[in-house]
C-alpha cells in the first residue's frame, strides 16, 4: 500500500492515529529530505520525542512527515524508575506535543535517568522486586493520567543482575502491565543482548510476556565485545536477533515492527531493506 493512500487519511488530510501496521523505521533527521522528495512506501515512523520538544524547524519537517504518514512517539525522558517526582513539565510538553502530532501511541522505557534532578544521558536499570514494581507502576499511572492516554513501556538492555532482584525481567513486565494498566513494547534486540549478557535463554520472554499488551516490537542490531554484547543500535539486525523475532511473531503474530538505528545512522535506503526484511517474516506471520 502507497503511503499516500487517501483511504487510510483523515478528514484533516493525516493518516488516522490508530493505523499503524507492518514495519516501519525511526524517524531521523538526517533523512528527512529523502523521505519528504521521495515519499517511500514505509508504513509509519516512529519519531523520538525530545527531538521535538523545543518546536523549530524538526517539529516543522515531523508536522510535514506525519501529514503523509501515520506516527508514534518514542521517548527516554519520563525516567520512571527514578525516585525523583515525576518531572511535569517534560510531560506537559509531551502531551502538547502528542495533542499536535496524534500519534498511534507514546512509548518510554522500564529504566530511570535522573536523580534528585540530575539527569544522565543513558537508561539505567533497576531491581526487579516488589517494592520496584508497586513504585513504577503508580509512576506510570500517574504519568499515563497526566497525558491522557495509555503509554507502552519497552524491556531495557542489561549487563547485569541486581542481588536483590526477587523475580525476573519477564515477570516484573508483565506483572508492571497488569498493575498499571499499561501496553509493552518488546525490544527483541534488548532481550538477547540481556539475555546473553546474564546467561538466560531468551525465549524465556516469549513464554512469560502478556499477548494482549504487546503493542509494538523493536528490532535493531547490536556490537559484540569480548565477553558481551553491547547494545548500540548501531549495525544491521543480526541473525540471532532475527530469528528471536521469528519466535516472537509465531508466538504473538505480526505485531507492528519498527527498525531502530541510533549510532552511525547509514543512508534511508539501508533502512528500507532491514525493513523490507522485517516485512517479510511479518507477511510469513499472517
Amino acid at each position: 500500500m502507497a503511503a499516500t493512500d487517501s483511504a487510510t487519511a483523515s478528514s484533516a488530510g493525516r493518516f488516522h492515529p490508530g493505523i499503524i501496521a507492518g514495519a516501519g523505521i525511526g524517524l531521523r533527521s538526517q533523512h528527512y529530505r529523502d523521505i519528504l522528495t521521495t515519499q517511500p512506501e514505509i508504513p509509519w515512523f516512529e519519531a523520538l520525542t525530545e527531538n521535538y520538544l523545543g518546536g523549530g524547524s524538526p517539529l516543522a519537517n515531523l508536522e510535514r512527515i506525519r501529514e503523509r504518514y501515520p506516527m508514534t512517539l518514542h521517548g527516554v525522558g519520563m525516567s520512571l524508575g527514578s525516585t525523583d517526582p515525576l518531572n511535569e513539565i517534560y510531560l506537559n510538553k509531551l502531551k502538547a506535543l502528542a495533542d499536535r502530532i496524534e500519534p498511534a501511541w507514546v512509548s518510554d522505557h522500564l529504566a530511570w535517568i535522573s536523580t534528585e534532578q540530575q539527569y544522565v544521558h543513558d537508561l539505567l536499570p533497576l531491581p526487579y522486586t516488589e517494592e520496584a514494581l508497586q513504585h513504577v507502576s503508580a509512576r506510570i499511572r500517574q504519568a499515563q493520567d497526566l497525558l491522557g492516554r495509555r503509554l507502552l513501556i519497552e524491556n531495557p538492555s542489561s549487563y547485569l543482575s541486581f542481588k536483590h532482584d526477587e523475580i525476573t525481567e519477564w515477570e516484573f513486565l508483565g506483572e508492571l502491565a497488569r498493575q498499571a494498566d499499561c501496553d509493552l513494547l518488546f525490544d527483541v534486540n534488548n532481550a538477547y543482548v540481556c539475555a546473553m549478557n546474564r546467561g538466560i535463554d531468551p525465549r524465556h520472554y516469549l513464554d512469560s510476556l502478556p499477548a494482549d499488551r504487546i503493542r509494538e516490537i523493536h528490532l535493531a542490531g547490536y556490537e559484540e565485545h569480548d565477553g558481551y554484547l553491547f547494545d548500540t543500535h548501531g549495525y544491521r539486525v543480526r541473525e540471532p536477533v532475527w530469528a528471536l523475532y521469528r519466535a516472537t511473531l509465531e508466538k504473538f503474530g505480526p505485531i507492528p515492527t519498527l527498525i531502530e538505528w541510533d549510532t552511525d545512522i547509514p543512508s534511508f535506503r539501508v533502512l528500507e531493506t532491514e525493513a523490507k526484511t522485517a516485512q517479510a517474516q511479518l507477511d510469513r506471520a499472517k
